[in-house]
C-alpha cells in the first residue's frame, strides 16, 4: 500500500472527528457517548500535534505522533462492530462507514511498520 501523506491523513482524521462529534450528540446511551468521546479525545490530541507541523511538511509520509493513537484501533473496531446501535442517524452512519475504513487502514499501516 502506498504510504499516505500528512495532508491526506489530516483530511481523513478531521472528517472522522467531525462525524464522531455528530454521532456523539446523536448517541442515545451514556456507554455510546463514552466510547465516542474517548475516540474523539485521542484523535484530537493527534490532530493537535499534526497541526503544529509546517504546511511545507504536509507532503511527507504520515507517522504516528501520540502514543494514544497507537492503541485506538481496538476502540474503533468496537465502534465499527456496534455502529448500528451507537450511531442513530442514517446519514451519519452512511458517512462514517467509508471514513472509518480509511482511518483504520491508515492506522493499521502505521502499526505494522512499528
Amino acid at each position: 500500500m502506498k504510504q499516505v501523506t500528512i495532508a491526506s491523513t489530516i483530511q481523513e482524521f478531521m472528517s472522522f472527528i467531525e462525524l464522531l462529534d455528530d454521532a456523539y450528540w446523536e448517541a442515545a446511551t451514556l456507554e455510546s457517548k463514552d466510547l465516542l468521546y474517548d475516540i474523539i479525545s485521542i484523535f484530537s490530541l493527534e490532530m493537535s500535534e499534526l497541526n503544529k507541523l509546517s504546511i511545507q511538511d504536509h507532503h511527507y509520509p504520515y507517522e504516528i505522533i501520540t502514543e494514544g493513537i497507537r492503541r485506538v484501533v481496538p476502540k474503533i473496531e468496537r465502534l465499527d462492530e456496534k455502529k448500528e446501535d451507537v450511531i442513530q442517524r442514517t446519514q451519519t452512519l452512511i458517512d462514517i462507514k467509508e471514513v472509518m475504513s480509511n482511518v483504520i487502514s491508515i492506522l493499521e499501516d502505521q502499526t505494522k511498520g512499528s
